[in-house]
This record gives C-alpha cells, sequence and structure tokens, in this order.
C-alpha cells in the first residue's frame, strides 16, 4: 500500500520521468517536484490527495497568503522543535542526505521559502516534529531571531483555507494498519495486520486481509445474582477493519474560506463475537474497551502535508435483565462512512453510512428475558492535533424471550428447533451509527460552529431466529 501511495503521489507532483534516461540527484528531484506541483496548481487543476511516502516524514509546505506567487510549495525547511505552551517553533534548512526529503538545504527555483529566510505572514505546514506530534499547521507572527539550530519564529493558529486558497481537492486514503500504536485494555487482547510485501503481525496462523487490522477478545462480564455455574457469562471474538481517512475541499468561495469541505473516516468492517451465559441485571448498559488505537496517517494534498488524527476504541457493550441465558453467535459484514460536509448554502452538515449483513452461527435462548450486547469501535477524526468528528459504529445482538421458554436453533445442514414450554423467543441483529461533529471543523477556515451537531442515529435491526409454541 505505501508503494502505491507513493507511486500516486510522484505522479501528481509530476516526478514521471524515467529512471532510464537520466539519473536526478536528490536537489534536483526536490526541485522538479516544486515546479511541477506549481505548474499544477497555477494551471488550476485539483491537487493530488495521496498518503504521504515514508521517506516525507518531515515535510513541511510554506505559504504566502496575499503575496504575488504566495501559493503553498514543498519547502527544503523543517520544524525542529516547537512549543505548545508558547507557540514558539524553530524552523531550520534541511540537512543533505537526509533521507525525509533528500533535498540540499538551498531554496528550490519554485521555492517562496528560504532557509533562515522565514518572514511575519508565512503559514506553515508540517508533518509531525519534535513538540509536534500531531503536525503543525500556524502562522508566523514574529521573527525572534537566528540561532545554530535556525530561526525562531512565533506562531499562532490558522486555518487550511490559507494554504489551499482557490484549489480543490478531493481523496481517501487507506490507513496503513501497522502505523497504529496500540494500547491493549485487557488481558486476552491479540492484534493483527498484513500490508503489502507480505508482511503480517499477529498470532500464528491468524490470516487477515491485506490493509486490516484484526483484533480478538475474551472476557467475563458479571454474572447475574443466583445464575447456574454453566451459565457463566462471557464475550469473545474479534473486529477487523480497513479504515480509510476521507478528504475533499473546494476554494473559490465568493468571501472568505472554502466552498465546500468534507472530513470523515470509513472502512470494510468484519467481526464475529459471541455472548454466552446469563448477564447480570444493570440500569445502563455496562462498556468494556479492550483496546485503544492511535495513528497520525499524513496526506499529501498537492505540496501539502495535512496530518490526520485517527483513534480507535474497540469495546464491548452489555445490557441484560439478569434472568436469561443465552447461547449467540453471529458473523457480520460490511461497510461504514461518517463525517461532516460543509456547503455554503447549508454549512456543516453529518454524513453517516453503514451497509451490514449478517449470518447466525447459533442462537439459544433459555427462559425469559432479555439481553442486548454490542462490539463496537467508536471512532475519532481530526486534523492538526484538533478534534472534528466523532463516530461510533456499535453493531450489536439482542435476544429476547416471553413466557417459559427453553429453545435452541443451529445453522448449515443440521439446522433445527427445539422448543420444550410455552412462550416465545427471538434473536435479533443490528447496527447503531451515532456520533457528533465538532465546532474544531473550523479549521478548514469555515465559519465556527457554536455547538457540537450531532451524526443523528443510524439504526437497522433484522431478525437472525424466531420461535414460539
Amino acid at each position: 500500500m505505501p508503494a502505491i501511495a507513493a507511486t500516486a503521489l510522484f505522479l501528481a507532483a509530476g516526478c514521471s520521468a524515467d529512471p532510464g534516461t537520466h539519473s536526478f540527484s536528490g536537489a534536483e528531484r526536490a526541485r522538479n517536484a516544486d515546479a511541477s506541483a506549481a505548474a499544477t496548481a497555477d494551471a488550476g487543476q485539483p491537487l493530488a490527495v495521496a498518503a504521504a511516502p515514508e521517506a516525507a516524514a518531515t515535510s513541511t509546505a510554506v505559504a504566502r497568503p496575499g503575496a504575488t506567487g504566495g501559493k503553498a510549495r514543498k519547502t527544503a525547511l523543517k520544524v525542529s522543535s516547537y512549543d505548545s505552551h508558547t507557540r514558539r517553533a524553530v524552523i531550520s534548512p534541511v540537512s543533505k542526505g537526509t533521507s525525509s526529503q533528500s533535498q540540499s538545504p538551498s531554496p528550490s527555483a519554485a521555492s517562496t521559502a528560504k532557509p533562515h529566510g522565514t518572514a511575519v505572514g508565512d503559514v506553515i505546514a508540517s508533518a509531525p516534529a519534535p513538540g509536534a506530534p500531531d503536525g503543525l499547521l500556524a502562522k508566523v507572527t514574529k521573527v525572534l531571531g537566528e540561532s545554530g539550530d535556525g530561526t525562531e519564529v512565533q506562531t499562532a493558529p490558522t486555518t487550511l483555507d490559507t494554504l489551499l486558497g482557490d484549489d480543490d481537492a478531493k481523496g481517501s486514503v487507506p490507513v496503513d494498519p501497522s502505523s497504529f500504536d496500540v494500547e491493549r485494555l485487557l488481558p486476552d487482547v491479540k492484534v493483527s495486520w498484513a500490508k503489502t510485501g507480505d508482511i503480517h503481525s499477529g498470532p500464528e496462523g491468524t490470516k487477515v486481509p491485506l490493509g486490516s487490522l484484526r483484533i480478538d477478545v475474551g472476557a467475563k462480564v458479571g454474572t447475574a445474582e443466583g445464575a447456574p455455574a454453566s451459565a457463566t457469562a462471557s464475550v469473545s471474538g474479534f473486529v477487523q477493519v480497513a479504515p480509510e481517512v476521507d478528504f475533499s475541499y473546494g476554494g473559490g468561495a465568493a468571501d472568505s474560506g472554502p466552498g465546500a469541505a468534507y472530513l470523515g473516516v470509513s472502512g470494510d468492517w468484519t467481526s464475529q463475537w459471541a455472548v454466552k451465559g446469563r448477564a447480570a441485571a444493570s440500569a445502563q448498559p455496562v462498556r468494556l474497551p479492550f483496546a485503544k488505537l492511535h495513528a497520525d496517517p499524513v496526506l499529501q494534498v498537492g505540496p501539502i502535508p495535512v496530518v490526520v488524527n485517527l483513534d480507535l476504541t474497540c469495546y464491548f457493550q452489555i445490557s441484560a435483565d439478569g434472568s436469561v441465558t443465552v447461547d449467540i453467535e453471529q458473523d457480520l459484514k460490511g461497510d461504514f462512512k461518517a463525517g461532516g460536509t460543509f456547503g455554503q448554502a447549508k454549512g456543516w452538515s453529518p454524513v453517516n453510512e453503514s451497509h451490514m449483513s449478517s449470518t447466525p452461527v447459533r442462537t439459544s435462548v433459555t427462559t425469559a428475558g432479555s439481553v442486548k450486547a454490542s462490539l463496537g469501535a467508536e471512532a475519532t477524526v481530526g486534523l492538526y492535533g484538533t478534534v472534528g468528528v466523532t463516530a461510533d459504529l456499535a453493531p450489536y445482538l439482542r435476544g429476547e424471550a416471553a413466557g417459559s421458554v427453553d429453545a435452541t436453533s443451529a445453522t448449515g445442514s443440521t439446522a433445527k428447533t427445539g422448543v420444550d414450554a410455552t412462550g416465545s423467543w427471538a434473536v435479533y441483529g443490528g447496527v447503531d451509527l451515532t456520533g457528533t461533529l465538532r465546532i474544531q471543523l473550523s479549521i478548514f477556515g469555515t465559519p465556527v460552529l457554536e455547538h457540537g451537531i450531532p451524526l443523528g442515529t443510524l439504526h437497522r435491526e433484522w431478525k437472525l431466529a424466531d420461535g414460539k409454541v
């Protein structure tokens, strides 16, 4: 996947010369890329959106809004350090032979930024840097002085429209599953992933599609008072997700700011999980987070490194009346999309979609009562350390019975149903998708949200099995 993303980026930047005809030096490659990106932007073509190659770990773009030729340009500069408390940054040239850019410290022909020449009014966009792990988007308000480390500047927050101006950009970029930092919150949590190059991480024998991240978990939950030992309550299974970041920007608005914008998270979803036993009664659903994941993928939007901050919290959630005993397992596959879209006429509005299909593996409901269990993930996506969208995707299983019921149902060639009492029972699968658009979406340069906007609730439910006598 990184190789494909890098290829797309170089094509978009114009670095498509036949390597067999001429061997470019690092400085020549940088000058050609900058000149081509400038020509593309000046020609009014949409900016390419792709995953930044691993070599662009310290890439920086600078724009000088209002100045002739002040469009954003890739530079031979980097943010050497940043203090989030004082908002002071040190800007220095990229050294010769630095693997992040392979650029010389002298400025490229198309660049408006010069090493040790940072000026008041410059807008800087940087990939993650020392002191700025979420990337940096800032405007230079004062040049404080020179040192051996570079130029120290005072900065202030700014917005993406000062870099993107009247350009257009749109794209969806897969997140490298190996880039996630994983915090395991329960003992029995296993993480697996697979990427191009036949690279795999996780328990031996676990098969994960390319680009996917899988988390397996098993946990006990509170057993209802008076439940037999055989009813020991537990949840187990796995969730597998291939997340993508969706980004778009439309310039050319009549007034300041963009005419359109979008930020969201989407992807393919696969899960299989089981609920077994008699869970304790609870007035409110009990949520058990079992893993937290974080990644900071860098999107290369033309010459601009746009840093996306993605957090996922995987959890089980269960509610029950303490009387029903179940043994339910379900396979679930589908996709999801959640985010916020901006248009000048309507402002910010939510986007939430999910298409899921499930197959019951087994269902068993004993005695009257109800239970509901979810295996979900809460996703938060933002830019440069500011939260923009929070989405909670919660596929669930729900079982209920009335009267005196002892019913079982299996699937496959041996499928049969047995009922030994008077009453009715049913097992359902479903999915809930909720979330919130946050005030920080103003980072695009759009009007500030006065309060969070709910995504609304997307709710779907389907019957897996039922019976009655």
